[in-house]
């Protein structure tokens, strides 16, 4: 008999109407899905600004990359901004390469990312 999946938490915090969330090591159809349920989360309880800390992440695969896309299109539709934090050389690459980068903000660290937000 299979053992019931445990549902791992997203870590997230809120400052102000801004939602912080940090994505995992590994951002893959598992723990994109739990980013994105999050930032829906937040943004239907009135969210205005959803910065992802990608702090901790190393990999982005394809579908982690298309969850983003979903995660870039809620935000949008919700009129919310968003800003991608941490992110290191290689995933701002690819991000830039496939043209994430015109739908968000790119922030060298959370700080910035805050700053960003307080500046608007």
């Amino acid at each position: 008999m299979a053992e019931p999946s445990r549902e791992i938490a997203v870590q997230a915090r809120s400052v102000g109407n801004v939602a912080i969330i940090y994505a995992s090591d590994y951002l893959n159809k598992l723990s994109g899905e739990r980013i994105e349920r999050e930032c829906r989360r937040q943004l239907e309880s009135g969210c205005r600004t959803l910065i992802i800390n990608f702090r901790d992440t190393e990999l982005v695969n394809s579908i982690g990359v298309s969850i983003l896309v979903g995660v870039i299109d809620a935000a949008e539709q919700s009129t919310a901004r968003l800003i991608f934090s941490d992110v290191n050389n290689h995933t701002a690459n690819l991000f830039e390469m496939l043209g994430l980068t015109r739908h968000v903000s790119l922030a060298a660290d959370e700080a910035e990312a805050l700053s960003l937000v307080s500046e608007a």
